[in-house]
């Protein structure tokens, strides 16, 4: 009897502990991260006029085929942590922060409604059909929703500044313009690319903090697109300076010869950084 008692309150006792066990729930990783939702970006350093000892406008494209931008063009479906630049920027759209503007300029005075929006990113086709039973013809319109996996180049305007006050050569974006690829009838066939909407990169940055940008070198240094673009962590090249005709490259030289004009618009850049300081 007086083993029975003990092995019941044995029993009794393990039911207790079981019970005030708490299981853990399971993380992703071997270490808990920080929560980029929280972030905010970090003001630029304020520039005044009279300090502005030389200024350039220039206008930019990247190219997401570049092994470079790859970063920004993956993953093609968002991840838990992570998701492509496109997403970053209709999320924004989307929930209002992110004004977008007319791609016919980039002066930012034609804003556009999300439904407007939402009609240039999807695509409608119409094709002809026969019913099966009648054979009578009939126009089927086929929607295809927007795949951020279409926007396979970026457009940027930005200033290049010597701040005199501080002596530093200073590049700010300004904005930024998707371009989505269009192909032909059959589907595979590229046959250039069309522009989305101009948005403001000052809109953007509060979006472009909070998420995560692919770090090849170290997942233990996590970086965001925001620290992506301040650190100029991508491939372009230059489409248009700002001139007198208003004009861009390509349309007076081509080939070769376009890729040696951009070149020489950022070499001329950096020579006039250079030729301040005397050694």
């Amino acid at each position: 009897m007086k083993y029975l008692s003990l092995i019941v309150t044995f029993l009794i006792l393990s039911v207790i502990t079981l019970q005030g066990q708490v299981i853990e729930a399971p993380t992703d990783g071997a270490y808990e991260m920080d929560d980029l939702h929280n972030r905010v970006p970090v003001p630029y350093q304020f520039i005044h006029e009279s300090d502005v000892l030389y200024a350039k406008r220039i206008w930019r494209e990247i190219d997401m085929r570049e092994k470079i931008n790859h970063p920004l063009y993956y993953p093609i479906q968002p991840t838990n942590r992570r998701y492509s630049l496109m997403s970053v920027i209709m999320i924004g759209v989307q929930e209002g922060g992110i004004t977008p503007f007319s791609p016919e300029s980039d002066d930012f005075k034609v804003p556009m409604t999300k439904e407007t929006v939402q009609n240039i990113i999807r695509r409608e086709e119409t094709t002809k059909t026969y019913d099966p039973f009648t054979g009578e013809e009939r126009d089927t319109v086929i929607v295809t929703e927007f795949d951020p996996s279409t926007v396979t180049r970026y457009r940027l305007k930005e200033d290049w500044i010597f701040d005199k006050n501080r002596s530093v050569l200073d590049v700010r974006i300004i904005g930024i313009l998707p371009l989505m690829v269009e192909f032909e009838p059959d589907g595979i066939t590229e046959k250039g690319t069309r522009p989305l909407f101009w948005i403001s990169f000052a809109q953007l940055r509060p979006y472009l903090v909070r998420y995560e940008y692919f770090n090849r070198k170290n997942d233990g240094q996590r970086l965001t697109y925001d620290d992506a673009f301040n650190k100029r962590m991508f491939g372009s090249y230059i489409i248009k300076e700002s001139n007198v005709y208003d004009r861009y490259i390509s349309s007076y030289t081509t080939g070769i010869d376009a890729l040696l004009e951009s070149e020489r618009i950022k070499n001329d850049i950096f020579i006039f950084e250079h030729d301040l300081w005397e050694y």
